[in-house]
């Protein structure tokens, strides 16, 4: 199997699974003890948790704390609801963990629209006591990178907070310093799964989400796993030392699935965005029969966070497709351990499976 589905997740780094094996331990193992502990064991794993909480800062600005969560869903959650803003206002095209609280939160929540290439107008109206603002850095679906300073003293301007869902920007590139709020998943920049962080910028007051314990400063109760903890704080780390190496490698592959795809139409901005993510559509494509006749390549019809739906995609619906030609639209992502010559085996499987509609 190929894969090429690295939005909706990345594989684990070896190394972040190696930091994860000796804090998985069993009885007369020190590992499987509880950070907050007072004893030698406990004390042991608060340790590997602090240091998990130090590599992960390192990919976010100074100046604010990181928080543990289950991952970038309560984070968000965390960001949204803790902030109490009364009025919100979102980008059309955010993660449906952004979309969906922010309904719940403000039935009149205030959609920031996107142009043709997928980006928010910075200049685009707020709504009037706009208590906080929330734009992804990277969109999950088509890749476009959002103008955040812009969008940020935007909603600064206005008196309102700015929250950045970074889950498919962070450790890939530069951090999104503007924000005051900001989201990550580990499991999408080759960490484990179950587990993710919220920064909070110093002077931000959040009310907890979770009550209990009092655990992570108060702001979310519950014992943490250092495991997870462990795993994560090394995959930054990586993510930190091999940031240029990764972009790099990554933007050659672009180059050759341009050429590999010729004929496609990319869904999105060509230029503001993250290469790692390749969108495409053909008219007349059944992308349910071309999934079902490229088996050995994993990659998906869209959003792997909303995929069985049958719903056609809000982001492409956003750029202004209709519902018949973002149906048409598959999603190809890349990254750190995809080799060249896996990308020339899928992309020759998915075009000779097009070819067979007669669609190319």
């Amino acid at each position: 199997m190929i894969y090429l589905d690295y939005q909706a997740t990345t594989p684990l780094a070896p190394e972040a699974r190696e930091a994860m094996l000796p804090w998985l331990g069993g009885p007369g193992e020190p590992g499987f003890a509880n950070p907050h502990s007072p004893h030698r064991y406990g004390r042991a794993a608060a340790a590997v948790v602090e240091v998990a909480r130090a590599q992960v800062a390192a990919l976010l600005p100074p100046g604010g704390r990181v928080v543990f969560t289950s991952g970038a869903t309560e984070a968000i959650n965390l960001a949204l609801i803790g902030s109490g803003a009364k009025r919100l206002a979102v980008s059309a095209i955010e993660h449906a963990a952004v979309l969906d609280t922010a309904r719940f939160l403000d039935p009149d929540v205030s959609v920031l629209p996107v142009g043709d290439d997928g980006l928010v107008n910075p200049d685009a109206a707020l709504p009037e006591e706009c208590g906080l603002v929330a734009v992804m850095q990277v969109n999950n679906e088509i890749g476009t990178v959002q103008p955040i300073a812009d969008l940020a003293r935007r909603a600064h301007d206005a008196g309102a907070l700015f929250l950045c869902d970074a889950v498919q920007g962070a450790g890939k590139l530069a951090v999104p310093d503007s924000a005051d709020l900001i989201a990550l998943s580990a499991h999408k920049l080759y960490g484990p799964k179950g587990i993710g962080a919220l920064w909070v910028r110093d002077g931000v007051e959040l009310a907890p989400l979770i009550h209990g314990g009092g655990q992570e400063g108060g702001l979310r109760s519950g014992t943490l796993s250092p495991a997870l903890c462990a795993g994560f704080g090394a995959a930054a780390a990586l993510c930190t030392s091999l940031l240029e190496t990764d972009q790099l490698h990554v933007e050659k592959l672009w180059t050759k699935a341009l050429a590999l795809f010729e004929g496609w139409t990319l869904n999105g901005s060509a230029t503001e965005r993250w290469y790692g993510n390749l969108n495409l559509r053909l008219p007349g494509l059944d992308v349910g029969r071309l999934l079902s006749d490229c088996r050995t390549v994993a990659f998906s019809a869209g959003s792997a966070c909303a995929s069985g739906s049958g719903r056609p995609s809000h982001v492409l619906r956003a750029l202004g497709l209709s519902d018949r030609d973002s149906k048409t639209a598959i999603r190809i992502g890349f990254g750190r351990y995809t080799g060249d010559d896996e990308l020339e085996q899928a992309a020759a499987a998915i075009n000779a499976a097009a070819r067979a509609q007669g669609v190319i």
